[in-house]
C-alpha cells in the first residue's frame, strides 16, 4: 500500500491529467460505471466557545480506474465576525485530510494520500469542465475574486480548456493579490493584474470566477453580462438574482443524501447535509446560508451537457452558470485513482505494509 503525501501527488498530477481523470469519472457516471455519495458533515461542540468540531466525508467509485475512494477531513471551524469560514487541525496553520483509496477488483487497500494538493486541483478542474462545456469558445480574458488555493487551480484549468490572454484578481488583501499575480504570470505566461474592488475585477472579462471562503454573497446581479460565464465556489457566493439572470444555469452534480432519510437531527447547510450535535445556544454558532440551496433546484447536471450540448449555451450572448458543486466523491475517487496510477507507474510514494491493513477477523 502507498502512501503519498502533497508534494508526491504534485510530482505527478498537472491540471491536463486531473481534467482528464475527471472527464473519465463523469463519462463513467454518464454509462452507470460510477457513482458516488454525497458529503456528510458532523459537528460536535469543542472547547472553544465561537467554534465546533467538523468531520467530513464524501466517498465514490470509478470502474475504469477501478478504484473506490473514501475522502476524510477533520476541523476545528470558526467564523469570524460572521463572514468567512477558517479552518485547522490541532493548531492554525495545519490541517487534517485524508483519501484512502481501495481497489474495486479485489478489495485491496491501494493508497493512503494528504488530501491538500489534490483537493484544490478536483475543484479547480471542474470549474474547468464548467468552462469548457459552457463558456465561448474565443473566451479569452478571465475575472477572478480570490487569490488562494482553490483561486490558483481554477486559473490553471481555465487556461487549459481556452485561449486565455488576460487576467484580472481581486482580493482584500494587497499582499496577496499582487502575490497570485506575479505568481500566475509567471506560471501561465499571460498578464495577471491585480485589482483593487472586486467591480475592478468582473468589468470587461468573458469568465468570471469567484473562489473565497467568504460566507457571504461575493457576486453581484449586474455582472450577470450577455455572453459572460460565471462560476463559483460556494453557494453562499451566489445571491439568487444572480442566477435569475442567467440564460443557462448548469450544476455540476448534487449529494445522494437527503436529510429526510437520516432523521430530524439532520439538516442542509448549503449543499452539505449535517448532523449537528449540541444545545440550541451552541448550535447558533453555525451560520446558515442566505444564498439559494441549489440542492433544491432542478437545473441540468454537467453529464447531460456532456451527453447533450443542446442544453448548454445556445448562443454567443447567452449568460451561463455554472455551480461548481457536488459529486466530490467520485471526484476522489476519479482523480485518486489516476493519481495511484501514475506513481505505480513512476515509483512514487513510500510503502506501507498492506497486512497493516488487513485481518483476518471476519467483520
Amino acid at each position: 500500500m502507498l502512501f503519498l503525501n502533497n508534494q508526491d501527488v504534485e510530482s505527478l498530477l498537472d491540471m491536463p491529467a486531473c481534467l482528464d481523470a475527471l472527464e473519465t469519472g463523469y463519462r463513467d457516471l454518464i454509462k452507470g460505471d460510477a457513482g458516488y455519495r454525497g458529503r456528510i458533515d458532523t459537528f460536535v461542540p469543542c472547547e472553544r466557545q465561537d467554534a465546533y468540531y467538523r468531520w467530513g466525508t464524501m466517498e465514490g467509485a470509478c470502474r475504469t480506474f477501478e478504484t473506490f475512494a473514501i475522502r476524510m477531513k477533520s476541523d476545528i471551524v470558526h467564523w469570524p465576525e460572521g463572514k468567512t469560514e477558517e479552518k485547522y487541525c490541532m493548531q492554525p496553520g495545519t490541517f487534517c485530510g485524508l483519501i484512502l483509496v481501495l481497489s474495486t477488483r479485489n478489495a485491496e487497500p491501494l493508497a493512503l494520500i494528504n488530501d491538500g494538493y489534490l483537493q484544490h486541483m478536483r475543484v479547480g478542474g471542474c470549474a474547468g469542465l464548467g468552462v469548457k462545456y459552457l463558456s465561448r469558445q474565443d473566451s479569452r480574458t478571465v475575472g477572478i475574486l480570490g487569490s488562494g488555493g482553490m483561486a490558483r487551480t481554477y486559473l490553471r484549468s481555465f487556461c487549459a480548456v481556452r485561449p486565455i490572454e488576460r487576467v484580472k484578481v481581486h482580493s482584500p488583501s494587497v499582499e496577496h493579490r499582487e502575490t497570485y499575480a506575479q505568481e500566475m504570470s509567471r506560471a501561465l505566461g499571460i498578464k495577471v493584474e491585480p485589482v483593487d474592488s472586486p467591480e475592478k475585477a468582473a468589468r470587461g472579462v468573458d469568465i468570471l470566477a469567484t473562489a473565497t471562503d467568504s460566507i457571504l454573497p461575493t457576486l453581484k446581479p449586474e455582472w450577470a453580462r450577455p455572453g459572460r460565464h460565471l462560476t463559483n465556489l460556494s453557494d453562499r457566493e451566489v445571491p439568487t438574482e444572480v442566477l435569475s439572470r442567467c440564460d443557462v444555469v448548469i450544476k455540476l452534480g448534487s449529494g445522494s443524501v437527503r436529510t429526510e432519510s437520516l432523521g430530524k437531527s439532520w439538516e442542509y447547510r448549503g449543499e452539505v447535509a449535517s448532523l449537528i450535535l449540541g444545545n440550541a445556544e451552541e448550535r447558533q454558532r453555525i451560520p446558515i446560508p442566505k444564498t439559494p440551496r441549489f440542492q433544491d433546484r432542478k437545473d441540468p447536471h454537467l453529464i447531460e451537457v456532456m451527453a447533450n450540448p443542446t442544453l448548454g449555451r445556445r448562443s454567443p450572448e447567452d449568460i451561463t452558470f455554472f455551480a461548481n458543486m457536488g459529486t466530490q466523491g467520485l471526484q476522489f475517487a476519479s482523480v485518486a485513482g489516476k493519481v495511484v496510477k501514475l506513481a505505480k507507474e513512476k515509483g512514487v510514494g513510500r510503502q506501507l505494509p498492506t497486512d497493516w491493513f488487513v485481518q483476518d477477523i471476519r467483520d
